[in-house]
């Protein structure tokens, strides 16, 4: 195991597969700036599957226990349920979970559950067809993801979780509770986040954010819940528990809240950079080392230096002062 400057273990690997997607969402990839001529990475310079699996394995050495593909629309990188099958092979790897719009899931949800899947998160903001297109610019209906989340339901990728961030003025209306109603119905667990100022280009504002402690109200007015305990230490969704014992609902308070003191979490980019915090402004080329004529051993020991050096806390320490002057990543590049 190695630890951090805080004393924070590094336990989960998001793997950033892609930084393309099918979706526009305004508060992730707003089309004025990912439109018809943004360039996206080549893919000569994407990690390959055996690339990505030499790197899985040895986070696994150092004491990562779960791995998390996202993207991008992970699921447009041809192939996946391979990496799904290599990746599940590495010895101590317990969970491999997946964040997906879940526009394609319905046609690849049993082979992804068939090559060692563990779960699926879906992005999903509203239950209204055409507040649904409105957030996520995009013509996939929504119907289309509904049909992908139950059938990974159906193939056992159960219980799925769905993603909803919440916007002041968007969704912070009917949809919160509906989205709880339809969580409760089909056993889902639902997670509200608050809006967050990851990336430098989905105009952030601290005035559109719903904080978390208005979300659980008006849920609690609704269905009355209690607090439950975090399944693991570092586990960034507070959980409640519904009273009449219908499933539970999270909340990710990012903003409000700040978790970074339990931050277990590493992310690897498409392009092999090891980037130690969501609001990081750079990353760390490990592609070069994987590429060259490094051993594991060696490869270990970049990991190892860079983690044991970490002291990312942006979310505690964010100010109107260190976001104006700290320029990003976006979060189509390194997931959420």
């Amino acid at each position: 195991m190695v630890e951090d400057q805080l004393g924070r273990a590094l336990r989960d690997v998001r793997i950033s597969v892609t930084d393309r997607c099918n979706f526009r969402c305004r508060y992730c990839m707003p089309r004025e700036l990912f439109g018809p001529g943004h360039e996206f990475v080549e893919r000569a310079d994407l990690l390959s599957f055996e690339e990505i699996t030499r790197l899985a394995r040895v986070f696994a050495r150092l004491g990562a226990r779960k791995l998390r593909l996202t993207g991008g629309e992970p699921l447009l990188r041809n192939g996946l349920e391979k990496l799904v099958e290599m990746l599940a092979e590495i010895d101590g790897i317990e969970d491999i979970a997946l964040t997906t719009n879940a526009s394609l899931l319905h046609a690849r949800a049993q082979r992804l559950h068939d090559a060692g899947l563990s779960r699926v998160t879906v992005s999903l903001d509203s239950l209204h067809p055409e507040r649904f297109a409105q957030i996520s610019d995009t013509r996939v209906p929504l119907d289309r993801v509904l049909q992908g989340i139950a059938t990974a339901r159906e193939v056992g990728l159960a219980p799925v979780k769905i993603n909803s961030v919440v916007k002041k003025g968007v969704n912070d209306d009917e949809d919160i509770v509906e989205l709880a109603r339809f969580g409760r119905e089909h056993g889902d667990i639902i997670r509200f986040i608050e809006y967050m100022d990851v990336g430098d280009s989905n105009g952030w504002r601290l005035d559109d954010v719903v904080r978390a402690r208005e979300i659980v109200d008006k849920i609690h007015e609704q269905w009355p819940v209690e607090a439950a305990d975090p399944n693991y230490t570092g586990e960034v969704a507070e959980r409640y528990r519904y009273l009449d014992g219908a499933g539970e609902v999270g909340v990710i308070a990012s903003v409000s809240q700040p978790f970074c003191s339990t931050c277990t979490r590493t992310r690897l980019s498409p392009q092999g950079e090891l980037v130690t915090c969501l609001f990081a402004t750079g990353g760390h080329d490990l592609r070069s080392i994987v590429r060259s004529d490094a051993s594991d051993d060696e490869l270990e020991q970049e990991i190892r230096g860079i983690w044991r050096a970490r002291t990312d806390r942006y979310s505690e320490l964010r100010t109107e002062e260190t976001r104006r002057n700290r320029p990003k990543i976006e979060m189509s590049y390194i997931g959420g």
